[in-house]
This record gives C-alpha cells, sequence and structure tokens, in this order.
C-alpha cells in the first residue's frame, strides 16, 4: 500500500514537473526578449543584443542601423561608459504570426560617446520567430523628452 502511494506520489511530481516545463506563450517571451535587450544595452553586450536581432533587422528614421547599433554598444564597452535603460510597461499586440511590442524606455549614460541619445523615447518593436527563438526585426523610436 505504502509503495504503491509512493509510486503515484512520484508520477504526480513528475507530471506536475512536466507541465511546468512547457514554452511560455509568445507575449511572455517577447517581453523577456526585450528585457534582455535592454541588459544588453545596460552591460554594452553587443552579441548579447545580436543574438535578439535578425539579420534583416531595420531601424527606419535613423541615423543607426544594425550595424552602427552594436558598434556604439562594443565602442561604450571600449570607452567603459556607463548605459543606463529604463523600460516602462510593455504592450504587446499579436499580429498572426508576428508580434509588435509597443513601450517607454529612458536612456541615461556617463560619458562622451552616450550624451547625444539621451532621453525618453516611445518605441515600437517588431518580432518574429526564428527557430524557436522571437528575434526582433524592425524597431522605431521617437524622442519624447
Amino acid at each position: 500500500m505504502l509503495r504503491a502511494i509512493g509510486f503515484a506520489w512520484l508520477v504526480c511530481a513528475a507530471l506536475a514537473g512536466l507541465s511546468g516545463c512547457h514554452r511560455s506563450p509568445p507575449e511572455q517571451q517577447v517581453r523577456k526578449a526585450i528585457e534582455q535587450a535592454a541588459e544588453a544595452a545596460r552591460s554594452r553586450d553587443a552579441g548579447a543584443l545580436d543574438d535578439l536581432l535578425t539579420a534583416d533587422f531595420t531601424m527606419p528614421d535613423s541615423a543607426l542601423d544594425r550595424a552602427r547599433l552594436l558598434a556604439l554598444l562594443r565602442v561604450a564597452r571600449l570607452r567603459n561608459e556607463k548605459v543606463s535603460v529604463l523600460l516602462g510597461p510593455i504592450d504587446i499586440e499579436t499580429r498572426g504570426e508576428r508580434i509588435v511590442a509597443r513601450f517607454t524606455v529612458t536612456l541615461g549614460g556617463g560619458g562622451r560617446l552616450i550624451p547625444q541619445r539621451l532621453g525618453v523615447y516611445r518605441v515600437e518593436s517588431a518580432w518574429r520567430r526564428e527557430g524557436g527563438d522571437w528575434r526582433c526585426y524592425h524597431a522605431q523610436w521617437e524622442r519624447t523628452l
């Protein structure tokens, strides 16, 4: 009897563990990716940010393109400049197989490279799944302050 109860408990525990292992919803995955991008900017880790972008990532209406954005982080790291990133609430909209995320971000820094980009920005980013991960393929922002 005890052995049967122990086995049943083990099976229940295993099933509960498996149910916790399922992938999180796409909206939650994109929120996490945005938070990872903010952390990559804070730590000036161009490689970590690059992992979140598609090869054809675009930023219309910006002096920066994908290569320049990553280079900016690399130079900030080499100069040991501080980068401050504060995310506002993230609004997610699912559009078929794609996701659009809107949020505000406050950028700050300490150094010669970053000050011209300080301020509060309204960001709209577009995401698609590549392999098993969500990657940003388009972003545009507007400075609000």
